[in-house]
């Protein structure tokens, strides 16, 4: 298999890290060193342009599925998860995973006051019961890329009147998200997305958005973009734009172009490319004698030879060690070669 897009990319290394950050495509850099020249030398117009928000928010709700009407837009997982830990009462029982990443977890346990419970992944839906006021869990793990049984927690949560927050971090843009099949969504958008740091995006559903206060709201919240900028706001955005954090406009320069290309090529399209060549390489692992985590998952990780990442970076190659685990991610810049290549200094180890 060849690269699904030529020119956007030209890494030095073999690139199997996206799990960690996503590779800038030309066009987002081109766009980002436009406004640096801008910032440089004075202009009006440097500080950035509110355009692009618009052009990420649009795109980013057609790759979620849902109406810009839906979609908060920020600069950290983190934060969205805090402004949803801080809506819920004191003593709510949260259900996470067992090794879920930090920025879901630490908001719900820096409260202090809430219930938290973990669970097996592969139990987490089972782990829902009468009382659970919410569960958040990421559609992928960042450790080992499974990914979570997504229709299985979405029932018992329903089942069960609780409420759901999926970080689609480590899947938007090579999973398909259906955003509006959860309360809310959060993601960081510089891995698979292919945006720089700084860009991350919430969603909420209508009827959760009553029960959430827009705490760290600035006058990018309100519903007069450009009113008077002084004392509180007076009336909030009617949609999801009153969670918006103030954006860095460099950042989302960047991003406009990244999620126009991934629109351009499509999540279908990115789905079968990044997850045929997860299978070829898990076939070659196999086939060496180890043992990767079963999964369909575009993330590919071994557990025991995390150390082995070092060979791999002195040969060029670019992956990750998470938990013990080597851990390879691949997306639209990757190719068979790239497979080949790996599993030749696996093979020579």
């Amino acid at each position: 298999m060849e690269t699904l897009v030529g020119a956007e990319f030209a890494p030095e290394t073999t690139y199997l890290n996206t799990s960690t950050c996503g590779l800038l495509p030309a066009r987002a850099v081109t766009a980002m060193t436009g406004l640096m020249d801008e910032l440089a030398a004075g202009r009006m117009d440097g500080a950035g342009n509110y355009a692009a928000v618009i052009a990420v928010r649009r795109s980013f709700a057609e790759i979620a599925g849902v109406g810009e009407d839906r979609v908060a837009v920020g600069g950290s997982v983190a934060v969205h998860t805090a402004l949803i830990a801080g809506s819920l009462p004191p003593g709510a029982e949260v259900v996470l995973p067992e090794g879920e990443f930090a920025s879901v977890v630490t908001p719900f346990a820096v409260r202090g006051d809430l219930k938290l419970r973990f669970a097996p992944l592969n139990g987490l839906a089972d782990a829902v019961r009468p009382g659970t006021a919410l569960v958040a869990f990421s559609a992928v793990q960042s450790a080992d890329g499974r990914i979570a049984d997504l229709p299985a927690v979405r029932e018992a949560a329903a089942t069960h009147g609780a409420r759901t927050l999926l970080d689609a971090s480590q899947s938007a843009g090579w999973l398909p998200l259906r955003a509006g099949d959860w309360d809310y969504t959060v993601t960081g958008a510089f891995k698979f997305l292919l945006c720089p740091r700084g860009v991350s995006f919430l969603t909420l559903t209508e009827e959760a958005q009553t029960s959430v206060a827009p705490l760290h709201a600035g006058p990018f919240a309100a519903e007069e973009l450009w009113g008077p900028p002084y004392g509180p706001v007076e009336r909030f955005a009617d949609s999801a734009r009153r969670y918006d954090e103030p954006p860095a406009f460099l950042s989302y320069q960047g991003a406009q172009r990244s999620l126009e290309l991934v629109v351009e090529v499509g999540v279908p399209a990115l789905h079968r490319h990044a997850t045929e060549l997860a299978h070829q390489f898990r076939e070659g692992l196999r086939a060496l004698g180890h043992s990767p985590v079963p999964s369909d998952s575009a993330i590919v990780a071994v557990p025991g030879i995390g150390g082995r990442a070092a060979d791999l970076a002195a040969a060029g190659i670019v992956v990750a060690e998470r938990a013990g685990y080597l851990r390879a991610a691949f997306h639209l810049y990757n190719s068979t070669a790239d497979v080949e290549r790996s599993l030749g200094v696996l093979a020579g180890g």
